[in-house]
């Protein structure tokens, strides 16, 4: 809570790692979060997303916001960690004490996140950060599960990556808060965005009364324009929070937040607790052998394993 960077660290790391008392100590840390406004970058591998955290997390210090940032790499096939691209693109700011920057490895998590990105938010939450940013992995179309820790999630196109028509049919497109033209400066950036247009307007009903914007950033070594065109980005941002807020909208999101963090205890008291048995017991040797050689089948292993536990 004093702003340690070196405790936030090691506490994320035991985070990711199960150790037993990190789970005490964000028991601890609970009641002092709920303050931040959590920003979601989420699009394809290669369409710039960590390059628009970094104008990002500078254009928001320039306006006195603490930045923390949670950027979710691949897994190491061979550490099992993050492989670190998304940090070298972030080193200068790595003196600003008003920015914290912390790599995590998906370690085989779907929907482009890491299973301990809840708990590391609540840690960057705690330590009084203004703004957090996770940068999904970039796993495709179903890379959904931003949409449970987000307020406001932003995703990231790029002109020539495919036909464009597809991102209308894409499940990720629905989940889209404002959306992001990056390097518009390339052929093809005035139709996708006349695309992303149509598509919004064919949307039977705004229901909840923000239609997203579609922003372009241009090419970075164009710094003049690019920190104009982030900054409006920022100011985009700052607009929805505050439709959130005045909509009763952002109650919602931080309630289906809530329902994510619920379940996902759930899963660590119960599955986990059942798992670590069967492994200690070797029933689960056994019944891994059961599966192979045919002799039952998933379903009903699964249902005998909960009427042994959970009577």
């Amino acid at each position: 809570m004093s702003g340690d960077v070196r405790v936030a660290s090691r506490l994320i790391r035991d985070i990711e790692d199960d150790i037993p008392e990190a789970v005490s100590t964000i028991k601890d840390l609970y009641a002092y979060t709920g303050n931040a406004h959590v920003v979601g970058i989420t699009g394809s591998p290669g369409a710039g997303k960590s390059t628009l955290t970094d104008g990002l997390i500078a254009a928001f210090r320039k306006i006195g916001k603490t930045v923390g940032v949670l950027a979710v790499d691949p897994t190491s096939p061979f550490t099992g960690g993050a492989i670190l691209g998304d940090r070298v693109r972030m080193q200068r700011h790595v003196l600003d004490q008003g920015v914290f920057v912390r790599s995590m490895a998906t370690r085989g998590a779907l929907g482009g996140l890491s299973k301990a990105v809840g708990d590391s938010i609540n840690v960057l939450d705690s330590m009084g950060k203004d703004i957090i940013i996770i940068e999904t992995v970039g796993a495709g179309q179903q890379e959904v599960d931003i949409m449970n820790h987000a307020h406001t999630i932003i995703l990231v196109l790029v002109p020539g990556m495919g036909d464009a028509v597809q991102t209308i049919k894409a499940g990720i497109m629905e989940i889209a808060d404002i959306f992001v033209i990056n390097k518009a400066d390339r052929s093809g950036a005035d139709r996708l965005f006349q695309e992303i247009n149509i598509m919004l307007d064919m949307a039977l009903v705004q229901t909840i009364g923000w239609r997203p914007p579609v922003n372009k950033i241009g090419n970075i070594n164009d710094e003049k324009n690019f920190v104009l065109e982030i900054g409006k980005l920022v100011e985009k941002i700052i607009e929805h929070r505050n439709f959130m807020a005045d909509s009763g909208l952002l109650d919602e999101r931080k309630r289906r937040r809530a329902v994510c963090e619920l379940r996902g205890a759930l899963e660590a008291c119960i599955l986990e607790h059942i798992y670590r048995d069967l492994i200690n017991d070797g029933s689960l040797e056994q019944m891994i052998e059961k599966l192979i050689n045919r002799d039952s089948d998933p379903h009903t292993i699964g249902e005998q394993i909960v009427i042994k536990y959970l009577k």
